[in-house]
C-alpha cells in the first residue's frame, strides 16, 4: 500500500530518537521556540492559570523538555541572549 502525501508529511524520524541519540546530535545545545495559545499551554503544563486566548512562547529543548514559558518573543530573546543554544523557530 502506498502512503498518501499527508501521511508522509506527519512522519518525523526525530520523534523516535532515544535520549542518547539526541545527545549525539547536540540535543543539549539545541532548543526550539514554539508559539502556543494559553489553553493548549494549560493542558500541556497541567496549570489552569494561562489565559486561553493569549499567545505565549514556549522554549523547549530538543529532547522535548520545557525550558521557558514567556509572554513575548522579546522575553525569549532576552533569556536566550546569554545562553549558547542553537535555536529553531516553529510555526
Amino acid at each position: 500500500m502506498q502512503e498518501r502525501p499527508e501521511e508522509q508529511q506527519n512522519y518525523n524520524p526525530l520523534r523516535h530518537l532515544t535520549p542518547a541519540q539526541f545527545m549525539a546530535l547536540g540535543g543539549n545545545a539545541v532548543v526550539y521556540v514554539k508559539p502556543i495559545k494559553g489553553d493548549k499551554l494549560a493542558q500541556l503544563m497541567s496549570e489552569p492559570d494561562f489565559e486561553s486566548g493569549e499567545q505565549f512562547q514556549l522554549v523547549v529543548s530538543a529532547d522535548g523538555s520545557p525550558l521557558l514559558v514567556a509572554d513575548s518573543p522579546a522575553a525569549v530573546a532576552e533569556w536566550l541572549s546569554d545562553k549558547n543554544f542553537g535555536v529553531v523557530a516553529l510555526h
